[in-house]
């Protein structure tokens, strides 16, 4: 292959790759959207997490203790 040819593939690759990560950024973006308004998560309440970080600062979630499993 020539120089000229490697650079248009490089930049086909470069506008087909940015456009990949656009859509998928949008898509993840949309994904936090609808679940913070369907009520599955509230991402708001971790917000603040790192900056209430102490041993006695309040619980973001309870732990269930219903997978005895994970916990050994």
């Amino acid at each position: 292959m020539d120089y000229e040819t490697i650079k248009i593939i490089q930049g086909y690759a470069y506008w087909f790759i940015t456009l990949l990560l656009v859509v998928l950024l949008y898509g993840y973006i949309y994904h936090l959207y609808k679940s913070q308004r369907s009520g599955k998560i509230d991402y708001e309440k971790y917000a603040r997490l790192a900056l209430d970080d102490g041993l006695n600062d309040k619980l973001i979630e309870e732990r269930s203790n219903k997978d005895k499993k994970k916990e050994s």
